[in-house]
């Protein structure tokens, strides 16, 4: 990856910005004059095509009247203007990232998941959500608030202008039966259901297709006026590319992935295959 500032830090911090300017009900004149910056600059900054400084950005938190954790989250994006991407360590009940995750998922006009071990998020059910984090030893009470941001999440994709979705998952994640025959088959159904909306396109690799280029799981998100981002997640890291250079090589990735699936007519045919062995069980 190259050394350049954080695409996706910016990003995250304009629209955290932006919000509390909003909130402040100042316009972006007023609050550049009350700092001694152009609006021009503030607007690039609220844009995500401006890093602002540390010490701009507290003159503005001043301004906001923010004060506390609010502050030093802002702070803290903007003392971190670091090379290309943007990684977290450790768990958490709730990553730091997932606020910055919510809203490059609102803001894309294209979302691509790839997942070979686990139904994509965006489309878990409850029931799922939870045996999911159970088998990983996620607190009960960590898991109430995971469950809870996760189905927050998947209201994009049944907004008024949804982005386009396309899920390409592999059938393992499908008979690995997290929570048992009932969750399994709620899920598989649940999937089917979603699959019929007009933005969204799902997509099995067979056993039987044999091997594929296999990679961990990713989400691509595209923008209609903003470059590709993609998003990694494991157990102990997750974090954004943001570079074209890095982001670049997922596209045909995608394509060769999309290759290797059924298409969206023999997928629900699969997955309701697959739906009706779990209900016979």
């Amino acid at each position: 990856m190259s050394d350049k500032p954080s695409a996706s830090r910016a990003r995250a911090l304009a629209a955290e910005l932006r919000d509390l300017r909003r909130q402040a009900k100042l316009s972006t004149r007023d609050a550049a004059e009350r700092i001694g910056v152009s609006s021009a600059s503030l607007n690039r900054s609220e844009l995500g095509t401006r890093m602002p400084s540390p010490e701009e950005v507290s003159a503005l938190l001043a301004v906001y009247g923010v004060t506390g954790l609010a502050r030093e989250q802002a702070l803290q994006l903007a003392r971190s203007a670091n090379p290309s991407g943007w990684w977290e360590t450790g768990g958490s009940a709730l990553p730091k990232q997932l606020p910055t995750l919510i809203t490059f998922e609102s803001q894309a006009t294209g979302i691509t998941e790839f997942q070979p071990l686990v139904v994509p998020g965006l489309l878990q059910t409850h029931g799922y959500m939870r045996a999911v984090m159970e088998a990983s030893g996620v607190p009960d009470a960590d898991a109430d608030a995971r469950v809870a941001a996760r189905a927050g999440r998947q209201t994009v994709l049944t907004r008024k202008r949804p982005p386009r979705y396309l899920a390409i998952i592999d059938e393992a994640a499908l008979r690995r039966p997290f929570g048992g025959r009932a969750v399994m088959a709620e899920q598989l159904n649940r999937i089917i259901e979603l699959a019929a909306l007009p933005n969204l396109t799902v997509q099995v690799i067979p056993f039987d297709r044999g091997g594929y280029p296999i990679y961990g799981p990713y989400a691509l998100l595209q923008f209609a006026k903003a470059p590709d981002i993609v998003h990694l997640e494991h157990k102990q890291a997750s974090g954004f590319l943001d570079q074209p250079e890095d982001t670049a090589p997922f596209q045909p990735l995608t394509d060769t992935l999309k290759a290797a699936a059924l298409d969206p007519a023999a997928t629900s045919e699969f997955l309701a295959a697959v739906a009706a062995e779990y209900d016979r069980k």
